[in-house]
């Protein structure tokens, strides 16, 4: 009988969400995880979880032995990580969830220098814009870009992103440069990123907030695409600067209104479950990308 064994499986059917999705994380069968957690309610006299076929429920007793057994164990797994000779190799399986732009363009060269420091670390990568649930999913950690609201996961700032409003030297020579942001909305059209705020908001020079009601002639989730159709000269674009950087440095964009943007910077944080232990090998590739970043990023337009 492995008492902290029996604890880690039953930690990892709650934040798994079922019986099933728990046996797959462990690479157990189904009936051997269902057979534990039997035999643990049979052992502690206790029923932990309700289950139905559709659903599990903690009981008040499960949720006090859940809450005991992650303290125990991130306790154990910090004493173990303690004892071990700081200079040591990282080694094992890093999962992790990065959207798609941000991850293919900038993430995946910062992994891969982050790798070639520590060879023994296998990286299972998921480049995706949707919003994963970390405990369900096995995942150890994920790239988000927003103003966090979740209360449940623990988070690192890794670096900032600013908004840039942008179109083609051909497309202002058609249009007309906007002296002014009340211009924007007189014979101009937009492109819509869909990850960005359809309302587009300026300040006028009295302070007074105005709002772009350009008409949109092309949508799309993917930043990469909006940049390339106004570098063809088809509209305005506001979208985050890592994206525009390239272009708009090669003269290929003209960014319009910097100022008034750079107080609308949101942060890429790392973010993990807070009842999950922070492994060494973790909170270094977090403490690394925080580092490779930093506060003015390479992308940054000055």
């Amino acid at each position: 009988m492995n008492k902290f064994e029996d604890m880690q499986t039953f930690v990892r059917i709650v934040e798994a969400g079922s019986i099933t999705k728990a046996a797959e994380q462990l690479g157990l069968v189904k009936s051997a995880v269902s057979r534990k957690l039997a035999e643990l309610e049979k052992r502690l006299g206790v029923t932990l979880l309700s289950r139905t076929t559709r659903s599990q429920v903690l009981t008040d007793s499960g949720r006090h032995y859940y809450k005991e057994c992650t303290r125990i164990l991130d306790d154990l797994a910090e004493v173990e990580s303690n004892i071990k000779d700081e200079y040591c190799s990282f080694t094992g399986k890093i999962k992790i969830s990065v959207p798609f732009s941000f991850g293919l363009k900038h993430l995946a060269p910062a992994i891969a220098q982050f790798n070639y420091l520590h060879p023994d670390i296998l990286f299972d990568v998921d480049f995706n814009d949707r919003k994963i649930d970390l405990i369900e999913e096995g995942y150890d950690l994920a790239i988000r870009i927003s103003n966090l609201t979740d209360s449940s996961l623990k988070a690192k700032k890794i670096t900032s992103i600013v908004p840039v409003l942008c179109a083609s030297p051909a497309y202002l020579k058609q249009y007309g440069t906007p002296k002014t942001p009340e211009d924007l909305n007189t014979g101009h059209v937009r492109l819509r990123y869909n990850l960005i705020p359809d309302v587009w908001q300026f300040k006028t020079a009295k302070g007074e907030a105005v709002t772009i009601k350009a008409p949109v002639v092309l949508s799309s989730n993917n930043g990469d695409y909006l940049c390339e159709a106004a570098v063809a000269g088809r509209g305005l674009l506001l979208g985050p600067d890592f994206i525009c950087y390239q272009a708009i440095n090669a003269g290929q964009l003209i960014p319009l209104f910097s100022e008034q943007l750079k107080n609308k910077a949101v942060n890429a944080y790392a973010v993990y479950p807070q009842t999950r232990h922070l492994s060494r090998k973790v909170r270094g590739l977090i403490d690394f990308l925080a580092e490779y970043f930093g506060e003015a990023p390479y992308w940054r337009i000055t």
